[in-house]
């Protein structure tokens, strides 16, 4: 039996509720779970507090507490972002933002990269979110990504049309998100960079030697797409392992032991 959310959800196009760091970390990390481990779906609170306290695919990392990760379940359930599930041995939780946040499940995958890590290119955001849903290429991740800046679930901190684009999510305050806006109008845009450093040095970059230059970063670009695959796939390992653990805690607990 669920326990339904006690609001009702906003309109298409908003307005977003600000979510907090452990807001966004909870739900953040029930749709990673329902993605990667759907097993394990809907989560009991121990499993949420494993999967906010993990170090790898989290930004920042967190060291929450039961009762944290409750608080904010029943915060995120009143704004009609989470559900309770009741009826078995173990309360469980189910996220509840397809229906609030009219989105599909490549929108959801990439929402949940962003509250998981916060600010991200687009090339990082892509790499990331196919561990939850396949992006072809940038241009797709773009497509996906249109629509929900335009409902303000996405923000860009930079210029769209610069190289190494950072963005996002939007439920951020007001003076979080002027804060992150500064913080990246002080990074240096890549492409300006290369090209100051020539002139700087007395001369310019040939547009042989700039397209080089540009060739060597694509190769980069593709081999930290590589390296991120590979951690994917340890990470939902180590998914699974923690699913079992926590699935044979709550048998101990349900048979007193």
């Amino acid at each position: 039996m669920g326990d339904e959310p006690t609001t009702d959800s906003v309109g298409r196009n908003g307005p977003w509720p600000v979510l907090d760091v452990l807001e966004r970390r909870v739900l953040g990390v029930l749709v990673e779970k329902a993605k990667t481990t759907p097993d394990t779906y809907p989560l009991s609170v121990n499993a949420l507090v494993s999967g906010s306290n993990q170090k790898s695919n989290r930004d920042p990392i967190l060291n929450v507490s039961d009762f944290e990760v409750e608080d904010a379940l029943t915060r995120c359930k009143d704004k009609g972002l989470a559900v309770k599930i009741i009826g078995g041995r173990v309360v469980r939780w189910r996220h509840y933002l397809y229906e609030s946040w009219h989105v599909d499940k490549h929108d959801l995958a990439v929402l949940a990269e962003l509250l998981l890590r916060g600010p991200q290119t687009e090339g990082e955001l892509r790499s990331r979110a196919a561990r939850m849903e396949p992006f072809d290429d940038l241009e797709a991740l773009r497509r996906t990504l249109k629509p929900l800046v335009e409902r303000n679930l996405v923000v860009y901190l930079t210029r769209e049309d610069r190289r190494g684009a950072v963005l996002t999510h939007g439920f951020h305050s007001t003076q979080e998100l002027a804060q992150l806006r500064a913080r990246e109008s002080a990074a240096p845009d890549g492409t300006d960079a290369v090209e100051s450093q020539g002139t700087a040095a007395g001369g310019h970059l040939s547009r042989v030697n700039l397209d080089e230059v540009r060739q060597r970063d694509s190769e980069l670009q593709s081999l930290r797409g590589e390296v991120e695959t590979l951690k994917t796939t340890v990470e939902a390992l180590r998914q699974e392992v923690a699913a079992l653990s926590a699935q044979l805690g709550e048998l101990k607990q349900s048979l007193g032991a």
